[in-house]
């Protein structure tokens, strides 16, 4: 009688291992077998980080084995058993890999194919035809699409600082950290306009290349700042004039949840100039998108505290627009529609699931949080935010209408913005660190695709991919045609493009705007979430005492600080970009693609740390041994 040597493989995680019953079935071209019990006398079986080996004698040729089946059925309590992988050896000396890489739960059962990637034109044999059918199948009644939703909270502490310093009460200090650094210098322009390039927010600013007529600003208010005797306008056409506009501030309801706190939002236009040493900072801010005779145009030369205050305003502003529309909308939920697409459109046997699969990690769990904690009813936005009580979702709603499929190549964006010139703009860090951290990206994705698509003609008639396409267009961009989002991809060029925007998005540009929110957002006058006065409507007016009675009060404080740090900090056993311990992929030549994206990362990593060696500012975020592999916080 034929005998198969089964290898089971038990996760290493806390709890993986199991004392329940696992069963196996095999089933082969000529037929399947009977179920057996994997079980060794006088030995616990699948103890955690174990590898258990099993004989499995059946009764018939099985032919060659298709599929897995393992079944779990109760032995005590309620046991969940993670299953890294099981290997077949068979009767004629063969190994076949199965990766799983799962959790089953309960009462479950899992069918497992073996670990070649396969498009569905490789599929002929009607039991794969089947497994790959009833496995989508159950995918889509799994992952269905939520809406955000927020409504009311009660109030919070009221009181407020007594100055500047009083917030460092809360503010926790580790030395020689850019957190300490932005404390002592948060007051000057140079760290202010250095902030819209390297910050945790930097997909904002943008060269100006006309004065728009809202903001009426003369060459005679700013001319103690333009260094070069140039007129503004003169200034304008030599590239040195950027602008910062937050107009989709502009009508969004202030949090109103809290009976006992007024609380503002404003939507200023920033306008910077690139000064002699191509730094850049800023030289005038109005506060609101209409100009009049109270609405009036702050500027350096405008007493220290006026001045102070408009700068604040804007930092204010521009947390608004990085923890909304920059971090949640274009990395958590944007990273979510494409892992929710591909559960339902794809099966594990596909390559673009077996690529893609570790770039979703966590990303469904982690949102699922933030919508239990952060954006529901009672959530840290009710309690901490300007934007809550609804506001969050009324800009969402707004920045959708913004959203293309282009807006997240980066390479595109960053063109768009006019911010592509490293020799005009020489300290974008963000710019120079995500190109290289893309292009590495892109070349890994073509290779993969360049296996398994042997023509452009194989990518068009791939339903699943296609389907896979169209899941995200529709559902996820609402079927919306100005998105640019493609409804289907016909090329080996194009498939390669969307899946570095799927692994950039959820990697790179995640990290970029994500782990630097204590770096900069620690600091409270630096980028308070809320406002509890109105923005200044003169000039003249503004105390220091103005300025803190408008800064968030401490039960704000608090919370606001407990986020940021948390949301910086990384997962326990991070996974890294490049990083693929679970190997859904085995044959030979994907592995060695893997191995040259690795080199290449680590060469981008060596060129990042030479470049921050001595800086006081070290620019980090980018830096792909910094960069986890998915949105998993």
């Amino acid at each position: 009688m034929p005998s198969y040597t089964v290898t089971v493989a038990t996760g290493s995680q806390w709890f993986a291992g199991t004392d329940d019953y696992i069963y196996l079935s095999l089933m082969g071209s000529a037929g399947c077998s009977e179920k057996h019990l994997l079980d060794k006398p006088f030995y616990n079986d699948f103890e955690r980080g174990a590898v258990d080996s099993y004989d499995v004698t059946v009764d018939e040729e099985l032919g060659d084995i298709q599929l897995v089946k393992i079944e779990k059925r109760k032995y005590w309590l309620h046991d969940d058993w993670y299953l890294k992988y099981i290997t077949l050896k068979t009767p004629c000396g063969d190994y076949i890999e199965f990766p799983c890489y799962r959790w089953i739960t309960g009462e479950g059962e899992i069918i497992l194919r073996d670990g070649r990637a396969k498009l569905a034109r490789d599929d002929q044999i009607h039991i794969l035809k089947q497994h790959r059918r009833k496995e989508l199948e159950t995918r889509q009644k799994q992952y269905r699409m939520e809406n955000l939703f927020i409504n009311r909270f009660m109030h919070m502490f009221q009181s407020s600082w007594s100055d500047f310093h009083d917030f460092e009460k809360i503010f926790v200090k580790i030395s020689n950290t850019i957190s300490e650094r932005v404390m002592s210098h948060w007051q000057e322009d140079l760290m202010f306009g250095y902030q819209f390039l390297n910050g945790c927010n930097p997909v904002l600013i943008q060269r100006c290349t006309k004065l728009p007529k809202k903001l009426p600003v003369t060459t005679e208010m700013v001319e103690c700042s333009l260094e070069r005797q140039l007129t503004l306008e003169e200034e304008v056409e030599q590239g040195n004039i950027f602008i910062v506009d937050f107009q989709l501030l502009d009508g969004i309801d202030a949090n109103k949840t809290d009976p006992c706190t007024l609380q503002f939002l404003a939507a200023p236009i920033c306008l910077l100039y690139k000064n002699l040493a191509n730094k850049i900072v800023p030289i005038a801010i109005q506060l609101n998108q209409v100009p009049g005779e109270k609405n009036p145009i702050f500027l350096p030369s405008d007493a220290k505290y006026d001045w102070l205050l408009a700068k604040i305003w804007v930092r204010s502003s521009d947390f608004h627009i990085h923890q909304t529309i920059t971090h949640l909308l274009r990395t958590h939920l944007m990273s979510e529609v494409f892992g929710i697409a591909m559960y339902r459109q794809l099966p594990a046997v596909h390559p673009v699931f077996k690529l893609l699969v570790a770039h979703v990690r966590f990303t469904i769990a982690i949102n699922t949080k933030a919508r239990e904690q952060l954006i529901c009813e009672y959530g840290l936005f009710d309690k901490a935010n300007a934007t809550g009580g609804g506001g969050h979702v009324q800009m969402v709603q707004r920045a959708m209408q913004d959203l293309t499929y282009r807006s997240l190549c980066f390479p595109e964006a960053i063109k768009a913005r006019g911010m592509e010139s490293t020799e005009d703009i020489p300290y974008y860090f963000y710019r120079d660190d995500g190109l290289l951290v893309w292009e590495a990206i892109k070349t890994f994705t073509s290779e993969v695709v360049d296996i398994y698509y042997k023509s452009d003609q194989v990518v068009e008639e791939d339903q699943e991919l296609q389907d896979f396409v169209n899941d995200v267009y529709v559902y996820g961009m609402r079927g919306k045609k100005t998105s640019g989002f493609p409804k289907s991809i016909k090329t080996r060029e194009k498939l390669s493009e969307y899946l570095t925007v799927i692994i950039f998005t959820a990697s790179a540009q995640h990290a970029a705007v994500n782990f630097g929110q204590y770096d900069w957002c620690s600091w409270i006058p630096n980028a308070p979430p809320t406002m509890r006065a109105p923005p200044p409507t003169a000039k003249g007016v503004v105390t220091i005492e103005k300025i803190v009675e408008t800064l968030p009060d401490r039960g704000r404080s608090c919370w606001h600080l407990g986020a940021v740090w948390a949301l910086s900090q990384f997962q326990e056993n991070e996974l890294f970009l490049g990083m693929y311990p679970e190997e859904h992929f085995i044959e030979k030549p994907v592995k060695e693609v893997m191995t040259r994206f690795r080199k290449n990362l680590d060469s981008i990593v060596s060129k990042i740390a030479e470049r921050n060696k001595n800086k006081k500012l070290p620019y980090y975020y980018l830096s792909p041994d910094r960069i986890p592999n998915s949105v998993a916080i």
